[in-house]
């Protein structure tokens, strides 16, 4: 499953999330659909909060498929959400069962009940899908119903057992909390999710979690507390069994938003005020799903399960649509021999999604790797998908900086690769604040073990009004074949390079201890490099012959590098995955296969075989005993031989017997899972491919064998060495045919390529097509073969006008039209260049080849620091054909928005958190460039905004100011006014917005509204803010984008974004940039204040929100010393040397550049 195995240690059950709920549809327009993939679900917070935030007049289907590997999570969800449709139970009751440890009897009664309903409803998934319920929840697989339903009966019958076995699991939760309330001194879950107001929450936050874990529930009264006696069997049944599994530092509060509980008093919040806010917030969810599952007038939203580990559930997606077969060979999880069989009659009679158009991965960054889920969900993303993900846990020294050590190459290299990348990477802002987790560094020094970092990620085009148009396709980009197998091999030596201790030593020296503590951590292994290779193969849509240079080029670097000394026992592990993912295929492996040994009676041997091999009952009983505190190492299949040793981390295990079902002329067998696994007596099994070469030519068989270890890593091998373990676990004779079988392995399935054609985009789009036609853009890397140095679009052209005017030396125009788009004029033709990432156009260079009828135009890519790209435009709005979406700003529904008070604004301290948290917007340099009076657009909005919030809410003393004219410095004029109605608190982005409205008084309006416009300017309410440099066309372009976001309105078939296909209208001074569709709509806020009420009907609702910078955008450029050779890769001893010719290629020494003259000398140019 493209990750590696783990020796599962203890287990740590969530039946409570540890972040609080998010809105799933918060990048969507309420018109677009809403196909939504939950991996690593967790709780239901996200689904009852994403429905809860719909606008009450939406009625898109919202189709959720909620993934987790632990069937009591799933089976803890379909309880809560089946209990709360039903609304038969008090809300208190529903509480009770979903959140508290210990129930009272009235509770654990209800709860059996409830259970016996659902047992008899689910016995088979026929008699579900006729079940009450079948029609807006949904089982993915049967397995999934069938594990849901056993947990339901294990839930019904936990109290009728023994009362030893009680009195045991009673023993383990007191001893858990025990260790909880020693372990932890200050809890940060539930005070994180109060966003800036953070440091008010933690006392009374640590004040809970301690009574939580005392009493198992949240009664604030002893005496509800005292009749609570009843363990709760949902919080006792799990993946790791019977007991008390429950992580300690689950608290029933992080779900939920208690921000305005403490922004909107000024006296102490107690354990009951805490409580009774989440318990309100949770009765509106409720509510909010119960209407929506029972009201006739909507569409039923959809809510999917599917007991599953999260990668192998996008494989099997994956799967299904290249196949269309449900069944697959992909087991559910590790430790796990059932393999996924997607339910037939929903996915290929009823159309099922396996393509989503949000994708949230909750905090599996942590558990499995970036990569490995940047690999996993890219395929299954629908056009304009998004894709989010979050991390809490860091490995480097600054957590702030530490999104870019996930990844084993550049950000912009990665998104031209995956055609995926973080917008807050391209816009240079976000909306969503993790400024308290900043400031938590900052005051603890980096002493917190947890950073919140949630990124999202969409196509780098999909911000380009004029490219995201329905419609309009370009091809991949175009990789130079021997730069992109450098880059290739560059990654690959990334990921792995910390195998040899001495590089691990070296690279983490600054930070050694922690660097020891997660080098059990490992995420990656060779088959995840090569699903790598094979998602970048098939998105980049190389031919065969393509392909086969690019390898040829990565294997000269791998042949040539001597540096990583592990790697050379892995290289069978990486040519396997190679051969059996399609990706690349080596002929040593089809030579010399002879029927010798175990194959001397195969009818044919082929290149790759699978190992099945059975570790008895007794000796993995006492494996599991000597690591017992071994923590979870990596685990791995070892092939030794005469001198020889080969390693394999494509491992799967699970606990079963294997019967024999074929002959010895074509051996196969079946494996019959043990259903309970470690508790049962089964041996455990473990299989892997291996190349069958290497069991001929190992020498006597007798000699070869076939091992279960663990993974050498710095941290075993301490861990291993204070225990006296040994990391072999198990040992068997290849040739003992009792404990190991060698079955054939054939390929994986593998999409066909398909050739695309780059299609010229429609006129009446906004695009033009009328020189000729242009291939796909290429890429350039820089000399170092890591960053994007420039991309190349070619137009040939085909129109004889433009011939002619060409041939005769006219000079084409060349131009940037937008972001992503290059424009070329000759004459009265035009023609618009692609590009696959937003580019740097006004240092653009041109090739004109006017004999062979091309132009070529160079461009570098834009970055944060650099021109153009989406600095042109940093806050679009997206117009598709269905609707229009803001792209760098999140959507909200503000009637589901709390109040903040602004009226305790002036009581001593509260406004400490409101001023330090809207000062946390700018970045140290942008907070430069301000103190200098330096021109920064972004920056200048920044501080217009911070005036507009602080002088809104009063922090900055005098009084409340609600009305802003925002005046052009040059002419000082004013074409815009803001007025904010209310502040409030945006819940799961932890910041706050204005709530407001905004007109323009262009010269064709103010006649109308002379009157009572002239009243503000008399009582003097106008406050003037000064706008500098372009800023006010900044605000032109953002202005839309607030509009956009909280909309509750449709825009009209006269809508004039759609009649002028431009959003915004114009960045002119003195004209509207917003179209008419919205004026006059949701504008109580306007009516209720007396003096504002005759302009209702006039102006427009926005959301403004803080612009917070991104904290993992500091630095840009790269360390000389960190060049490389361009033959082995290494650094140089003592350094480079560089080609005397051309003065780009390095070399380690002579050898290198000998190797390397061959592929070198035709592109060695000399230097200009």
């Amino acid at each position: 499953m493209a990750k590696p195995l783990y020796w599962p240690g203890q287990y740590c059950f969530y039946p409570i999330g540890n972040t609080s709920a998010v809105c799933l549809t918060r990048d969507l327009a309420p018109e677009d659909s809403a196909k939504i993939l939950l991996l690593g679900c967790g709780d239901s917070k996200n689904v009852l909060y994403t429905i809860f935030c719909e606008p009450q007049n939406c009625d898109r289907l919202l189709d959720f498929t909620c993934c987790d590997f632990d069937p009591g999570i799933l089976a803890r969800n379909v309880l809560l959400l089946t209990m709360v449709a039903d609304q038969q139970l008090s809300n208190a009751v529903v509480w009770n069962i979903f959140f508290h440890m210990y129930l009272d009897r009235d509770s654990h009664k209800l709860l059996v009940e409830h259970c016996n309903k659902l047992i008899e409803l689910s016995d088979t998934l026929e008699h579900w899908n006729a079940s009450p319920y079948a029609p807006f929840i949904k089982m993915c697989t049967e397995y999934t119903l069938i594990e849901i339903h056993r947990y339901w009966m294990l839930y019904t019958q936990m109290h009728n057992l023994t009362p030893r076995r009680i009195k045991a699991m009673k023993k383990g939760f007191t001893e858990r909390a025990n260790g909880s309330s020693s372990h932890v001194e200050i809890v940060l879950t539930s005070a994180r999710s109060a966003g800036p107001l953070m440091w008010k929450a933690m006392e009374v936050s640590s004040d809970l979690h301690t009574k939580f874990w005392k009493t198992g529930t949240t009664f604030p009264d002893p005496k509800q507390a005292d009749l609570a006696t009843m363990l709760n069997p949902t919080f006792v049944y799990c993946l790791g069994g019977e007991g008390c599994y429950v992580q300690r530092g689950i608290d029933p509060m992080a779900p939920f938003h208690p921000a305005p509980v403490f922004g909107n008093t000024t006296s102490p919040v107690s354990v009951a005020d805490f409580v009774k806010a989440g318990n309100a917030e949770f009765v509106d969810w409720c509510s909010a799903f119960h209407d929506a599952v029972t009201s006739p007038a909507n569409s039923l939203p959809v809510i999917r399960f599917f007991l599953g580990e999260a990668i192998a559930v996008c494989y099997a997606f994956r799967e299904f649509e290249i196949t269309g077969i449900t069944n697959t060979d992909i087991p559910i999880a590790p430790w796990k021999g059932q393999l996924i069989q997607l339910a037939r009659n929903e996915y290929a009679s009823k159309g099922a999604p396996t393509t989503f158009d949000v994708i949230d991965t909750s905090n599996l960054d942590d558990h499995i790797g970036l990569l490995n889920i940047l690999i996993a969900v890219t395929p299954l993303l629908r056009r304009f998908g998004v894709l989010y993900t979050e991390s809490l846990l860091y490995g480097g020294e600054d957590a702030t900086k530490d999104v870019k050590n996930r990844l084993p190459a550049d950000i912009t290299t990665i998104s031209l690769l995956i055609d995926l990348c973080p917008v807050d990477y391209l816009s240079g802002f976000t909306t969503r604040s993790n400024a308290h987790e900043l400031l938590g560094q900052k005051i603890l020094k980096g002493k917190l073990g947890q950073f919140h970092q949630v990124m999202t990620w969409k196509s780098p085009t999909s911000g380009d009004g004029l490219v995201a148009q329905d419609g309009v396709k370009s091809g991949p980009p175009v990789f130079d074949r021997q730069q992109l197998g450098t880059l290739l091999y560059d990654i690959y030596h990334q990921m792995f390079e910390q195998e040899n201790h001495k590089h691990f030593l070296t690279l983490n020296e600054r930070n050694l201890p922690k660097a020891i503590s997660m080098s059990n951590l490992v995420h990656y292994m060779r088959e995840t490099f090569v699903t790598l290779l094979k998602l970048i193969r098939d998105r980049l849509d190389f031919s065969k012959e393509q392909w086969m240079d690019v390898m040829h080029r990565f294997f000269d670097h791998h042949d040539a590098d001597k540096s990583m000394e592990m790697d050379t026992l892995h290289y069978h592990d990486l040519y396997v995955e190679l051969y059996r993912h399609g990706v690349h295929e080596l002929p040593v492996y089809r030579a010399g296969l002879r029927k010798t040994y175990r194959f001397s009676d195969w009818d044919t041997v082929p290149p790759l075989v699978r190992i099945i091999l059975t570790i008895p009952r007794d000796d993995f009983t006492k494996i599991a005993r000597s690591l017992k505190e071994a923590g979870t190492p990596a685990l791995q299949c070892d092939i030794r031989g005469n001198m020889r040793h080969n390693i394999f981390t494509a491992v799967r295990v699970a606990f079963g017997r294997v019967v024999q079902t074929g002959t010895r002329t074509n051996p196969r067998v079946l494996l019959e899972e043990d259903p309970i696994g470690w508790e049962g007596t089964s041996p455990l099994i473990a299989t892997f491919t291996v190349p069958a070469g290497i069991l001929i030519n190992y020498g006597p068989a007798e000699n070869i064998k076939v091992e279960l270890s663990v993974k050498p890593t710095i941290g075993t091998i301490r861990v291993f060495n204070s225990l006296r373990l040994s990391p072999t676990l198990f040992s068997a004779s290849y040739m003992d045919e009792s404990l190991v079988h060698v079955l054939p392995e054939q390929p994986l399935p593998s999409r066909q390529r398909q050739v695309l054609s780059q299609e010229s985009p429609a006129a009446n789009l906004g695009l033009f097509s009328r020189i000729g036609n242009s291939n796909a853009p290429t890429v350039e890397l820089d000399d170092e073969c890591e960053l994007v140095a420039s991309l190349t679009s070619t137009l040939y052209i085909e129109d004889d006008e433009v011939k002619t005017l060409f041939q005769s030396g006219a000079i084409p125009n060349i131009e940037q039209v937008s972001p992503c788009v290059m424009r070329i004029t000759i004459g009265s033709r035009k023609q618009d260049l692609i590009y696959p990432f937003p580019v740097t156009g006004s240092q653009h260079r041109a090739r004109l080849a006017r004999k062979s009828l091309y132009i070529g135009v160079i461009v570098p890519i834009s970055e944060r620091l650099t021109p153009d790209g989406m600095k042109l435009n940093p806050f679009a709005v997206v117009t598709t054909e269905r609707s229009l979406r803001p792209w760098s700003v999140h959507r909200l529904n503000i009637t589901r928005m709390p109040i903040l008070d602004t009226t305790l604004i002036k009581a001593p301290k509260v406004d400490h958190w409101l001023n330090s948290h809207i000062c946390l917007m700018m970045s140290s340099r942008e907070r430069s460039l301000r103190e200098k009076h330096k021109d920064d657009n972004l920056m200048l909005v920044k501080d217009t905004l911070l005036s507009i919030f602080a002088y809104s809410s009063g922090v900055r003393g005098g009084p409340i100011k609600r009305l802003f004219a925002l005046v052009d410095n040059t002419t000082k004029n004013t074409d815009t006014s803001i007025f904010i109605s209310d502040l409030r608190f945006d819940l799961h982005s932890h910041t706050i917005i204005c709530d407001g409205y905004v007109l323009s008084t262009t010269d064709e309006l103010m006649p109308k509204i002379h009157g009572p416009f002239s009243k503000l300017e008399l009582e003097r309410h106008i406050c003037h803010l000064s706008l500098f440099h372009d800023e006010l066309k900044a605000w032109k372009q953002l202005l839309p984008a607030f509009v956009e976001r909280c909309r509750t309105w449709t825009h009209g078939e006269n809508c004039e974004y759609k009649s002028q296909g431009k959003v915004p209208l114009t960045e002119v001074r003195d004209e509207d940039p917003l179209c008419s569709c919205g004026r006059g709509k949701d504008a109580d806020g306007m009516r209720n204040v007396a003096l504002w009420s005759e302009l209702a009907p006039y102006v427009t609702r926005i959301a403004l929100s803080p612009l917070f910078a991104v904290s993992y955008l500091e630095s840009v450029g790269r360390d000389p010393a960190s060049r490389r050779c361009s033959v082995c890769r290494g650094k140089g001893q003592p350094k480079l040397m560089t080609c005397g010719v051309c003065h780009k290629a390095r070399y380690c020494s002579s050898d290198c550049q000998k190797k390397d003259w061959k592929a070198h000398k035709p592109r060695c140019k000399p230097s200009s």
